[in-house]
């Protein structure tokens, strides 16, 4: 096709090529006709000729269906030389009112398809122009000639326009045809890039449930390699509702007439495992159905999510809330009875004994303390969950270990306990938060100056192995095997009653277990029932 035609492709190309070997020997056969005089023709210029151009066309249309064309100037070519033979045997041998030349029709349509409106222009000049030389010469002799010759040319031309016009009208259709396919083709590549992008597992189902479209995470969700188009959506998941009933997918979503969510749907993997899922889908509208008479359902889109990490975190925090809730009530109430009884007393025309007055304000200061301890324990639990301050940096451990030391001693001989510092050699560096190792071992020297009677504590550092060994040694009640396995659940208090003689928020070790994920490490457990206890954790020793 060249500039200004219509598009015309190879196949269309060959097509052309068949009608012109098959439309050959009807035109030679007419000739022929006319030669043998069946057919009468005043046009009729002799047997030389009529056989010559017979031959030419014979020649002609071989070559052209056993040659396809190379160039625009070989199509240019052939198109003159088809123009010449049909004008020459028009001339020459039908003249123009005979059922012959209305084929000339078919050249106009093929200088359209080639070489646009200007060759259209051309060839429907040439005709007219060879139509008016024929009836100036033949005139004298004939004359009928020039209306016979309009005729003719007139039908010819409105033949050919006529074959052209619906030729472009519908070319025009399959132009805009072809383009709505592009732009739909172009919307859907789109929208599958969306989709593949999305972290979110999505997927697109007919109005029976089978897949349609969907995207990677899709197979991460199932974790599955498998091709699901095709596949009912109802056979990849097993669901089951907050009640813990069995539910299909297909049903939840048919009853959707909206967009909806639904976060309390849980899925079963082959082996056991349980994830919680949120789901967004709503049902796709196609266009009006004029035998429904309305909108027919074309299916379904659904995004699903695993929150089952979300879902646990929202729990935890409930009951977190709860239970720091519950834990406060109690400090708070005495403190509050406490100062309202204090308050009624100071109000008394007798006052009360000095005494009395001091064990009601130590019983308030306790809780009180106690109400401190659990807002630090809180805060730092809340440091540690949020990274504050957890940049890692150089520590000599030596001398940490003696601040610390140096830092409890006076808190241990209150208790008339004795405080020892066990170091050995080549203690180095550690390279960790220094607010959360020191967080740590305080936690665990509190503990064992709470807990320990009487005896001693000894805080051990060791170096071995490419690792430092920090252990605290306490003498004291120590904890029994059932106890050591919830000793770091958050709010947790043992029932022997020397540890309820103490004031504790549960919480020390919960926060020491999380400072010890936080610094790359995990806290051992040794003790034994009224022998005393042994906290220890180990930390990479900086190589030089």
């Amino acid at each position: 096709m060249f500039e200004g035609g219509i598009s015309f492709n190879s196949d269309s190309d060959k097509a052309v090529r068949y009608i012109a070997l098959l439309g050959t020997p009807i035109f030679v056969g007419y000739n022929l006709l006319i030669f043998f005089g069946i057919v009468q023709s005043t046009n009729y210029a002799g047997d030389v000729i009529c056989l010559l151009i017979s031959a030419l066309w014979l020649a002609v249309g071989v070559y052209h269906f056993f040659t396809p064309i190379r160039s625009g100037f070989d199509m240019l070519g052939r198109l003159v030389t088809y123009h010449a033979l049909a004008l020459a045997t028009v001339v020459f041998i039908t003249g123009f009112l005979e059922p012959f030349a209305s084929s000339i029709a078919l050249l106009f349509l093929a200088s359209n398809i080639y070489f646009g409106r200007k060759a259209l222009a051309l060839s429907v000049s040439s005709v007219i122009v060879a139509a008016t030389i024929d009836a100036i010469v033949r005139y004298p002799e004939n004359n009928t000639i020039i209306v016979n010759n309009i005729l003719g040319t007139s039908g010819i031309i409105v033949l050919g326009l006529a074959m052209v016009g619906v030729i472009i009208s519908q070319e025009t259709k399959r132009h805009a045809l072809m383009q709505s396919q592009a732009s739909e083709r172009l919307q859907y590549d789109r929208i599958l890039t969306i989709i593949n992008n999305l972290s979110d597992a999505t997927f697109s189902t007919d109005d029976k449930g089978n897949i349609l479209m969907y995207n990677a995470a899709c197979l991460n969700l199932l974790d599955t390699n498998d091709n699901l188009k095709g596949v009912n959506i109802n056979s990849l998941f097993n669901l089951t509702d907050a009640d813990m009933t069995k539910v299909k997918l297909f049903d939840i979503l048919s009853k959707a007439t909206k967009t909806e969510r639904n976060d309390s749907i849980r899925h079963t993997y082959i082996d056991g495992e349980e994830i919680r899922l949120e789901m967004t889908y709503a049902p796709i509208k196609s266009t009006y159905s004029r035998r429904k008479k309305g909108q027919v359902q074309a299916g379904f889109i659904l995004i699903m999510r695993d929150v089952t990490k979300q879902k646990s975190l929202e729990e935890e925090r409930d009951e977190f809330i709860s239970v720091v809730s519950h834990e406060l009530r109690t400090p708070i109430t005495i403190v509050e009875g406490t100062l309202s009884n204090l308050q009624v007393m100071m109000r008394m025309e007798k006052k009360p004994e000095p005494q009395v007055l001091e064990s009601s304000m130590s019983t308030a200061h306790d809780q009180v303390m106690y109400l401190a301890k659990m807002v630090n324990d809180l805060s730092t639990l809340s440091r540690a969950e949020r990274g504050v301050a957890d940049a890692g940096e150089d520590i000599d451990v030596e001398e940490l270990m003696h601040e610390m030391h140096k830092a409890y001693e006076k808190d241990a001989s209150a208790r008339k306990l004795h405080l020892n510092l066990d170091l050995g050699t080549k203690l180095g560096t550690v390279h960790v938060s220094r607010l959360y190792l020191e967080e740590l071992l305080q936690n665990f020297i509190t503990n064992a100056i709470k807990y320990t009677n009487e005896g001693t504590i000894t805080i051990t550092t060791k170096a071995k192995s490419g690792t430092v060994h920090f252990a605290v040694k306490d003498s004291g009640i120590g904890i029994s095997r059932g106890d050591q396995q919830k000793i770091f659940a958050k709010f947790y208090r043992s029932e022997d009653y020397r540890i309820r003689e103490t004031n504790g928020t549960g919480l020390g070790l919960y926060v020491s277990a999380k400072l010890a994920h936080k610094i790359g490490t995990q806290i051992d457990v040794t003790s034994r029932l009224n022998h005393g206890s042994t906290f220890s954790f180990d930390l990479p020793q900086l190589t030089k």
